[in-house]
């Protein structure tokens, strides 16, 4: 909202210099009826609500004097802006984030508690972000081993008329059949939701060996969704830590005991897609990278829009890194993860001295 501030406001005055110099140059004031006049307009269009052609009529002059007159008025500070946000609204925090981190977008929502507490509050921000922004002709990849991406899959509405033309699974994944149900529903109904034709990548996410994954990415069919990869406009992807979540467990691409501990000696802290990386967002090169069928780490980054989707505590780490790696380009969290992330990269760029240490790292 707007607010008039009362009484005439002193003039501006320059900064003093040597005689001759732009500095010391008188500053150009407003005469007292100058500031009266400025203050009528901007009460007659900001207290009254009146039109600018009406306050031109009403005080014979000229509108384009009128709109100057209200610019001068917020210039000269008789007329403040205030924006009140609403409980639950974080455009604050968003922009915040999208400043720190070089985001496209931030969506920030209330959730607490628990890692499982937020799930629902995500999946219900992502849906809304989906439903805003995707407006026709988008070929949408999405990681299908995330509670977050099915809670907003979930929510989603039936749009009017179709706005994806295929959404294509990035990751493989055949595992336990009620996990390999929902995975199969989450790109089903998304389709179903958004009018696309779904594409399913019929292979597990790993492969015991280098060859056995070999052979299978030399099959058709997977060659086929494959090669829908370097087409896609959106990725939706959650955000995964070292620590596999429950419905990763089931899926059947759990990573052994062995696997997790040279992650970790390699510094990994979280995967999108099976695809690890560091605190720094930095890609952790292990023997695991090539028994994955998935999205690579390059080709994901080369999507136009990447959603990440992902909150709690325990995601943390993994979050910053997804932020600082580039591996994803929007954002959908909670806002005790927010409001960390900003004071991290505030830290960052404190201790870096020259504004670089909360940025992004390259891979």
């Amino acid at each position: 909202m707007s607010s008039l501030v009362g009484g005439a406001p002193a003039g501006p005055t320059g900064p003093s210099g040597p005689p001759g110099t732009p500095a010391s140059r008188p500053v150009f004031t407003h005469s007292e009826d100058q500031l009266r006049l400025m203050a009528r307009v901007a009460r007659m269009y900001h207290e009254h609500r009146m039109r600018q052609a009406d306050i031109a009529a009403e005080l014979h002059v000229s509108q384009p004097r009128v709109s100057r007159l209200l610019k001068r008025a917020v210039e000269v500070g008789i007329v403040h802006t205030i924006v009140s946000l609403p409980a639950g609204v974080h455009t604050d925090l968003e922009e915040e984030l999208e400043r720190a981190y070089g985001l496209q977008q931030a969506v920030v929502v209330d959730a607490g508690g628990s890692d499982d507490d937020v799930t629902p509050a995500l999946g219900a921000a992502t849906a809304e972000h989906l439903a805003a922004t995707l407006i026709g002709g988008d070929t949408v990849g999405i990681s299908s081993w995330s509670a977050s991406l099915l809670a907003a899959v979930n929510a989603m509405r039936p749009f009017r008329q179709p706005v994806v033309d295929q959404v294509v699974q990035v990751v493989g994944g055949l595992g336990d059949p009620r996990v390999q149900m929902l995975a199969a529903r989450l790109i089903g109904q998304f389709a179903s939701t958004t009018g696309a034709e779904p594409v399913f990548m019929p292979t597990p996410g790993v492969l015991g060996t280098a060859s056995a994954r070999d052979s299978l990415m030399a099959d058709p069919t997977v060659t086929t969704v494959m090669g829908l990869w370097p087409r896609l406009t959106v990725a939706l992807v959650g955000i995964g830590s070292v620590e596999p979540s429950e419905l990763l467990r089931m899926s059947g691409n759990v990573l052994g005991e062995r696997e997790r501990a040279a992650l970790a000696d390699a510094g990994a802290v979280g995967d999108i897609c099976l695809r690890f990386f560091d605190a720094r967002g930095r890609a952790v090169a292990t023997e695991l990278d090539d028994r994955v069928i998935g999205i690579a780490a390059d080709e994901l980054r080369r999507v136009p829009r990447r959603v990440g989707v992902a909150g709690g505590p325990r995601k943390y780490a993994a979050v910053r890194g997804a932020l600082l790696g580039e591996w994803i380009n929007v954002l959908v969290t909670d806002v005790a993860t927010a409001q960390r992330l900003i004071a991290d990269a505030a830290a960052g760029d404190a201790e870096a001295g020259d504004g670089a240490g909360g940025g992004p790292t390259p891979a």
